[in-house]
């Protein structure tokens, strides 16, 4: 079996792209896959670290700011279907994996019009526009949330989740606590509650002020804080750490710009502060953690709000608006971690919106699309 999978831009349409070749790597052993990407974006590196073989397209988003300039990106676009015709002409693919982005538009559509079959992702919960550009072209569409009518027709619908990093299962609270002392030199106290903020790989400026100026609190606490700024922001962010905590013997925070042991910090975690990403919120629903979520509002169609009020309608979640975080994020997350009662309710009702074995349950479709 040929499949053919694109889609990319941002590490949220990535990652799925990847597990799911991943799964139908191990249900079919003979499984030849090509991703089709966008030239400059992070696809392009990511996916043949991953071992997959890609193709990239010139294909890029439009100019909302200089229409002028949207000339050339329907003409890049063109170019691009141009290519993706001569590409499946070689390839011959049974079928196409559609998860998101300029270069999945591309290619899912004129997949489509030469009659190869194809399957859509939507990782949020407000979809993105070019999947909702392509159902009437799609056999089925996989979501990560109920309610996902309102964008596509019901009968497509599978409700699967997003893929999430399968070794986020194995770390344990003891072996956190080991690491992280020996990593950045700081005991954290097992007695203590732990509390873990994500900024993201290039961090998050409302949350990382907000924490820059809530240090005293923090420490007056007496809690463990694991901090991941962002390599964007780390530096500020750490000036204002080593101020504040240089003289303080019993100091139980760690400031880093990124985290590369994250099965750790989540065994280690009472509760997450973190964006409403979709890969992230999945993670969190499979691991059952308690969460205070700040979706972003630099992102299309405010979808990450969308995301976190889908788990914050089923008391799954705590959300505090992006321009309320200076003010309210240390005093809610200091209310909510010392609050054994409400960390359980959050642990129970989190659980029951996890999908388990996302991956394997797309592929899965996908190889009954293709064999039909």
């Amino acid at each position: 079996m040929k499949y053919l999978i694109s889609g990319g831009g941002t590490g949220g349409h990535i990652f799925p792209a990847v597990s799911i070749a991943n799964a139908l790597c191990e249900l079919d052993k003979e499984a030849d896959i090509l991703f089709v990407g966008a030239l400059g974006r992070m696809e392009m590196e990511r996916v043949p670290q991953a071992g997959y073989k890609i193709v990239g397209l010139p294909v890029r988003g439009l100019d909302r700011q200089h229409p002028l300039k949207n000339i050339s990106v329907m003409i890049d676009m063109l170019r691009s279907m141009r290519m993706v015709r001569k590409i499946i002409r070689d390839f011959k693919p049974q079928v196409g994996v559609g998860v998101g982005g300029y270069a999945s538009g591309a290619a899912m559509k004129v997949a489509a019009n030469m009659g190869v079959p194809i399957l859509l992702q939507e990782q949020n919960g407000f979809a993105g526009v070019t999947n909702k550009l392509l159902k009437n072209d799609a056999q089925k569409i996989c979501v990560a949330y109920e309610g996902m009518e309102r964008f596509f027709p019901a009968e497509k619908i599978v409700l699967t989740g997003n893929p999430v990093r399968q070794n986020l299962l194995s770390g344990t609270r003891e072996e956190a606590f080991e690491y992280f002392k020996n990593e950045y030199g700081i005991t954290l106290d097992p007695s203590k509650k732990t509390l873990v903020v994500i900024g993201g790989s290039l961090g998050a400026r409302t949350i990382n002020e907000a924490m820059q100026a809530g240090i005293p609190e923090l420490q007056k606490a007496g809690i463990n804080v694991i901090w991941q700024t962002g390599k964007t922001y780390f530096e500020k962010c750490n000036e204002s750490y080593h101020q504040a905590t240089d003289n303080q013997s019993d100091n139980r925070i760690i400031c880093t710009a990124f985290l590369s042991r994250m099965d750790l910090a989540y065994a280690a975690a009472d509760l997450v502060v973190s964006r409403a990403g979709a890969s992230s919120i999945s993670e969190i629903c499979l691991l059952g953690k308690p969460s205070i979520l700040i979706p972003s509002p630099n992102v299309a169609e405010d979808h990450q709000t969308h995301n976190a009020m889908a788990l914050v309608r089923k008391d799954a979640a705590i959300m505090v608006k992006d321009v309320d975080a200076a003010n309210a994020l240390v005093s809610t997350l200091l209310q909510t971690i010392q609050d054994d009662t409400r960390l359980s309710q959050l642990h129970t009702n989190v659980l029951t919106l996890a999908q388990t074995d996302s991956a394997r349950r797309i592929a899965e479709i996908v190889m009954q699309i293709a064999k039909k």
